[in-house]
């Protein structure tokens, strides 16, 4: 019967996907009613709901209630009630009875103290024979008690327009019965008589007809109870003013949402005060709000209250004379409300269905469940997710019906339904159905899952286009459950959240096209035994019991699961991240060593025989508070004047204050006089100024800092000395006695010394500045500085700068001085040039001594300590008078000019906020009343190392040529490394929200930073992150970068994919254009692969062939020239001589290096290249520009590009250690050469970018140096000079060990070349403003990957009369005997040359 109902199920199933229908086994809850699902025997949800619930009542004994309900369904239903949850008989009932639309009527309510049958909860069932039943929302019925008083009214006077309340306290539920009289007549209720919600009645702005005799009334059926009489008076306006006070203050209201509020406020006073409320401190607006009104006598009325109301409410009472004040808290609820209602569900046997209802209210709802009628008992299948969700598992039959879900709190209820109708299944189609399926087996048994594998049925061996679905039960329950594969054509489930130790029945149904067919033989399995494992200990406590100890303490576990062999106590610093543990036997342990009032958390773990168990959730302490463990830092003493002193100190360091400091306390005494110490308690500022000092005396000071504990230890005694006078400043400063200038090439040192009459107070100088007038800038300094530096001057420019004194009262006398700064070229250290008066400095009559000794200690990776020795001190070093000294420090780079300075009274500063791995230098200087020394000597520390802070960044990825399945990831290393990184970890994985321990780690070492990863699967994105390590530990992660491997393996495949970070970079391959050319030498091979070791052999004999026979050709044509040197020639010679000495080269013959040569092509001219010192293997060296001419890159939009690519892969080849000659010859950079037949119609001449000093008449004699780049730079500055013509040409320098030869360009008359500039990248050059000829460009050889081309620009040719003029300057250079040298050492160049090819 099982089987063939499973067989109907797996049609209907089947037929549900046909349609296109939501899978029955997705049936969870859903936001609306469901449609019949396809293939099923339709059945249609039925209305039947609630159109009046019931609602709560207020009674009073003996009166008559109706409890309302009305119901509807088509089919009419059967109304029940229930009283506090049991039905009621209504047949043989008197008193109550059933209306005709379902409502319950009570007649004659009883109600006495000790029976009191009437009152309690009510509720509506209503009844649908065959379809279900609902209940309604519970109401409740209350009667009021027996009228009784809690208090009366009391005799009472009130002045005229002044306010009085009589009081009239009843039982709540009495309070609406109450109603007043005045001399035994109603009290008619106004604006200014009004009864509050107690019964208490309130008289505002009294007349004479206010006064009689008062009395409250209690009507609640039946006899009216009065109270006692009680006599208002109204007295006259008093003369004299009467103190404030309330008569009746507001008190704290709970309220739901919709009801009304009153706050009662009455205050009496003359004159008679004017009454105001705040709301949370804020002014309340009642005029024209609509929801809140001002009553008579002060009172305010809130009406239809919202949550946003709650809050504390303050009554204002103010006549003038004072002020008075009175609070009370508003609360507000809100009753439950749905914000999702269960929705109606279609679902078949078998099927998992989830009802969702979501509900809101204040305090928080609690929800059951009811299933037509009844309670939902949770069990194995009926079970409540998501705290308000019901699941039902395996549905049968009996499960269908309405569902309720029934919301309350304290301030109401309310209940929302669905309808669960479980579908009827259609009958399968006609053909061929599936065979059981073969050999169903539990692979795989674990405490909560099994892993179910069978074989396909017989009557399809193939089984690709079969679904499966398993039904599983636990044995000897009729719930029967349902799982269905995942794709068509697999043989293996996993079916998840089962019971340990439990046997369960599965069965497997194979269905194809036309339905389900037979099920397989049921199997047995029973789930594996769970460890008996303890549970978590309970009522684990944790309290401090002093300053460094924590006592905690816990119980026996309730799910003990064996016998208790020991608990394990961890604990840590709340913060760090190590943790600590100890084994304890009992059930408390006292932890002692711990750091005083800092936070710990505790937790415990209960071991038995199979290991430990669960753990328990954190506590936290904080041990107790104690007096600081350390002094103040850094106290320094500041004279003020002859009568205070000002303190400045800093916290004790961290982990030293043992609590909450709550203040310092400041101990001084004179010097001469150390019994009479002067205590002084201040705040947690860290400053103190000491006044009332006697003038000309020494005092002595120390502070300690305050916790609640007491007083920690104190510092050491630091003295000062108050000014034997005041200084004056009732007039301006004197002029300062000196002023010193020295000019570099783009500032200004200025240093002076103060006025010499120092009685004048000085505040600080004024320094101005300007090009021929000191007013176009001016810097103030303070008074203790003695130098500045004025700074981004122009060179070569006459500066006046005036100096002056300045003080409260205004500025003194300028001293004026004048200075010009050096040129550009010169970078000498040549003092000064001092224009008009010479400097004569005014020395100080008794110098500081700097300090000596400075030494510096490591603390941590952000702190230093300084320590000096005074030479001025006594050998105590002790500092008996005024001096404080002057700590400065900055990083240890040359470009750093920026100093941080702090000042000190001891002979030691803690330097804090430094950056980790850092070299600092630091140095101090001492000063005493108006003079000050030099600074000391410098001393260096490096801080100590922190885990990076910053990720590696310019991460990016691309293919390996040749192999899709591999990629190199290439990254640049963190920013803030704060140590040497000794290693990344590349993470890559396919899913980008995967948790990372799911990713793939690859380990690198710290001095690479390009890896090569393998095997990847084609045409899949994969994501990638790296991590840097230091001796500290792991930094950040890198943000995911995405690359996308090739679709397949194709030899003509470009790897052009390239990913980096957020930004998105990438690389395009240039634009080659129709006339490209394969590469020269290379295979034909789109990759531009390398050439084999045979062609390579081959064209370096054809290159160096070439080479030989053009150098000897140049060589025969370059002597022939030399010996028709004119006359006019060596005239010219000598002039050149006698202008740069007799020297060949620039500089001394004893420095020039013979690595290699140019050749000229018209006049043999040999120049020595140095090396460039640069081993920088990512950076790319081109040779200094030499003249106008000297070329510069194409496009500027390239530069970055090209240089990203090229950073990218030097590092990859360094690693490739390509170092033979074969190496070098299969990894030939890419080089650029142009390929135009025809030269440029027109010269263009592009000038540098740099600025270049004034010509001169001497350079066109002026030798000039190139330098060769170490790393295989692109050169292309070779010139060919023809008064013809203009062959563009470029200068390719190849990897080969070989020297370069190359045509350097002779520079044009008048142009000037400094030797003493950097070598700049070319890459790095600023593109010319005007056009650059266009050059058809061809690539040589390949670096085994795809490169974009470089291009390589080619000026034309100077002028003919400027040729004619280099040509003639260029022939004076060599001598006859000379060049006879240059040629023999040219000759066994070239037998070198000739070893290596043949070898």
């Amino acid at each position: 019967m099982a089987a063939g109902r499973a067989r109907r199920l797996l049609g209907s199933l089947w037929i549900a996907l046909l349609l296109g229908q939501p899978d029955p086994a997705g049936a969870a809850a859903r936001s609306g009613s469901q449609s019949p699902l396809a293939g099923s025997l339709v059945k249609t949800f039925t209305p039947f709901y609630f159109l009046v619930e019931p609602t709560d009542v207020l009674s009073v004994r003996g009166a008559s209630v109706i409890m309302n309900c009305s119901a509807y369904c088509e089919t009419s239903p059967k109304i029940e009630w229930k009283k506090d949850g049991t039905f009621l008989n209504l047949v043989s009932d008197d008193r109550r009875q059933l209306l005709p639309d379902g409502s319950l009527l009570i007649n004659s309510v009883v109600h006495s103290k000790h029976n009191k049958p009437d009152e309690g909860y009510y509720q509506c069932v209503a009844t649908v024979e065959s379809l279900g039943t609902i209940v309604s929302r519970t109401a409740k019925l209350t009667v009021a008690g027996l009228p009784r008083f809690s208090s009366q009214p009391e005799a009472s006077s009130v002045s005229k327009g002044s306010s009085a309340i009589l009081n009239c306290e009843v039982n709540a539920d009495l309070a609406p019965f109450v109603r007043w009289e005045q001399d035994r007549q109603p009290v008619l209720l106004d604006e200014r008589v009004f009864k509050l919600p107690s019964g208490a009645l309130i008289i505002s702005n009294a007349t004479d007809t206010d006064g009689g005799l008062y009395r409250c009334v209690i009507e609640s059926g039946g006899t009216p109870k009065y109270s006692d009489e009680a006599e208002l008076k109204v007295l006259p306006d008093p003369e004299e003013p009467q103190d404030l006070m309330f008569v009746r203050q507001p008190s704290s209201l709970t309220k739901l949402t919709g009801q009304s509020a009153v706050f009662p406020c009455v205050a009496v006073g003359f004159p008679v005060p004017y009454m105001r409320w705040t709301r949370n401190e804020e002014e309340l607006i009642t005029e024209g709000s609509g929801r809140f009104l001002l009553l008579a006598g002060g009172s305010l009325e809130i009406s239809e209250v919202t949550e946003q109301d709650a809050g504390t409410y303050t009554c204002i009472a103010d006549n003038g004379n004072d002020t008075i004040e009175a609070q009370a808290e508003l609360t507000v609820q809100v009753p439950p409300e749905f914000l999702k209602r269960p929705a109606n569900i279609y679902a078949h046997e078998s099927m998992d269905i989830v009802f969702e209802c979501e509900v809101t209210g204040k305090p928080t709802p609690t929800v059951k469940w009811v299933k037509n009628g009844d309670m939902v008992i949770p069990s194995d299948y009926f079970k409540i997710i998501k705290e308000h969700n019901l699941q039902v598992l395996g549905l049968v039959k009996s499960d269908e019906g309405f569902y309720q879900c029934i919301a309350e709190n304290d301030v109401g209820n309310a209940q929302a339904g669905a309808q669960l109708i479980i579908l009827d299944l259609a009958p399968a189609t006609t053909g061929p159905l599936p065979s059981a399926p073969r050999d169903v087996v539990a692979t795989l048994v674990s405490t909560r899952f099994i892993r179910l594998t069978w074989r396909t049925p017989v009557s399809d061996p193939q089984g690709d286009n079969l679904t499966y679905s398993i039904f599983y039960t636990k044995e000897g329950i009729n719930r029967e459950r349902v799982e269905n594969t995942s794709r068509p054509g697999e043989t293996q489930v996993m079916i998840q959240n089962l019971m340990p130790e439990t046997v369960y029945v599965f069965r497997v149904v194979a269905q194809n096209k036309h339905g389900p067919g037979e099920s397989s033989a049921p199997l047995k399995v029973a789930t594996q035994p769970e460890v008996q494992l303890p549970g978590p200990a309970p009522n684990i406590r944790a309290s401090a019991t002093s300053p460094t100890s924590v006592t905690v303490t816990w119980e026996t576990p309730l799910s003990g699961n064996g016998e208790i062999q020991n608990y394990k106590l961890y604990y840590m610093e709340k913060g760090q991240d190590t943790e600590q543990d100890v084994d304890v036997a009992g059930l408390s342990y006292t932890i002692n060593g711990l750091k005083k009032y800092t936070e710990y958390s505790f937790r415990v773990v209960a071991y038995n025989k199979h290991g430990p168990g669960v753990s328990t959730q954190d506590v936290v302490v904080r041990t107790l508070s104690d007096v600081p463990s350390a002094p103040p830092q850094n106290l320094t003493l500041e004279v003020r004047n002859s009568k205070s002193i000002m303190l400045h100190w800093q916290p004790p360091p961290a982990g030293t204050h043992s609590g909450q400091i709550t203040g310092y306390k400041i101990r001084y005494r004179k010097v001469s006089r150390k019994s009479d110490v002067t205590e002084s308690i201040g705040g947690t500022q860290l400053y103190q100024l000491i006044e009332g000092l006697e003038r000309g005396t020494e005092y002595s000071f120390r502070v300690a800092a305050l916790t609640v504990n007491g007083t920690g230890p104190a510092t050491d005694w630091v003295s000062a000395e108050t000014f034997e006078s005041d200084l004056d400043e009732t007039r301006v400063p004197e002029v300062p006695s000196s002023l010193h200038v020295r000019p570099l090439v783009t500032s200004i040192v200025v240093s002076w010394t103060p006025p010499e009459n120092q009685n004048i107070v000085v505040r600080g100088y004024a320094i101005g500045y300007g090009i021929g007038s000191p007013h176009a800038q001016t810097i103030k300094v303070d008074y203790k500085q003695r130098y500045y530096t004025i700074e981004n001057l122009d060179p070569s420019s006459h500066y006046v700068i005036t100096l002056k004194a300045f003080n409260n009262v205004g500025e003194g006398i300028p001293l004026y001085e004048s200075a010009v700064t050096r040129p550009h070229s010169d970078t000498s250290e040549v003092d000064l040039f001092v224009i008009n008066a010479p400097y004569t400095p005014v020395p100080d009559p008794s110098p500081m001594m700097p300090p000596v000794g400075v030494q510096a200690s490591i603390l941590s990776h952000d702190t230093i300590r300084i320590t000096w020795a005074d030479n001025s001190l006594p050998k105590n070093q002790k500092i008996t008078d005024a001096r404080y000294y002057t700590v400065r420090w900055k990083t240890n780079i040359p470009a750093n000019t920026k100093y941080k300075t702090a000042n000190a009274t001891t002979l030691s500063y803690l330097v804090t906020g430094l950056k980790p791995n850092t070299l600092y230098e630091f140095s101090v200087m001492v000063t005493k009343g108006r003079r000050s020394s030099t600074w000391s000597m410098t001393a260096h520390g490096t801080t100590f190392e922190l885990v990076p802070t910053s990720p590696p960044k310019d991460v990016t990825v691309v293919s390996k040529e040749g192999k899709p399945r591999t990629i190199i990831v290439n990254w640049q290393p963190p920013s803030e490394a704060n140590g040497k990184i000794t290693g990344y970890i590349i993470y890559y994985s396919t899913d980008v929200n995967a948790e990372i321990h799911d990713w793939v780690i690859e380990p690198v070492v710290g001095n690479r930073l390009t890896h090569q990863i393998q095997e990847l699967t084609l045409d899949t994105p994969y994501y990638f992150k790296i991590q840097a390590r230091n001796s500290k530990g792991m930094g950040p992660m890198s943000e995911a970068v995405q690359f996308r491997t090739p679709k397949a393996e194709s030899s003509d495949k470009m790897p052009n994919d390239q990913a980096s970070g957020s930004a998105g970079k990438g690389s395009r391959p240039m634009d080659i254009g129709p006339d490209y050319k394969p590469p020269l030498g290379g295979s034909n091979s789109p990759h531009g692969s390398p050439t084999s070791p045979l062609d390579s052999n081959m064209l370096l004999v054809i290159i160096v062939s070439v080479g030989v026979i053009t150098i000897v050709i140049v060589v025969i044509v370059a002597v022939f020239c030399t010996r028709r040197t004119t006359s006019h020639q060596k005239k010219k010679r000598a002039a050149c001589k006698s202008v740069n000495g007799s020297h060949k080269y620039k500089g001394n013959s004893k420095d020039v290096k013979p690595p290699d040569l140019w050749i000229h092509h018209e006049r043999l001219e040999l120049k020595p290249i140095d090396k460039s010192p640069d081993p920088n293997p990512i950076m790319t060296d081109t040779p200094i520009p030499r003249n106008s001419q000297d070329i510069t890159p194409v496009d500027n939009s390239m530069d970055s590009n090209i240089h990203q690519r090229r950073n990218s892969y030097r590092g990859h080849e360094s690693e490739d250690s390509m170092s033979t000659l074969a190496g070098r010859r299969g990894m030939r950079p890419k080089m650029m050469m142009p390929f135009d037949s025809q030269p440029p119609q027109q010269s263009v001449r592009n000038t540098p970018s740099t600025d270049t000093m004034p010509a001169s008449s001497s350079q066109t004699c002026t030798d000039h140096q190139d330098l060769e780049s170490t790393t295989g730079s692109y050169l292309a500055n070779a010139q060919e000079e023809d008064s013809a013509q203009n062959l563009p040409t470029a200068h390719v320098r190849p990897s080969h060990p070989l020297k370069s030869f190359a045509v350097p360009a002779v520079p044009p008359a008048g142009s000037t070349y400094d030797p003493a500039l950097p070598s700049t990248p070319l890459l790095t050059q600023q593109a010319p403003a005007h056009p650059v000829h266009s050059v058809k460009t061809a690539s040589i050889g390949t670096l085994g990957r795809t490169r974009p081309p470089m291009p390589v620009v080619v000026p034309s040719a100077p002028d003919v009369q400027e040729t004619t003029r280099m040509l003639e300057d260029s022939e004076s250079n060599y001598e006859p005997d000379e060049l006879t040298k240059e040629m023999a050492h040219l000759e066994g160049l070239m037998k070198d040359l000739n070893a290596i090819t043949t070898a």
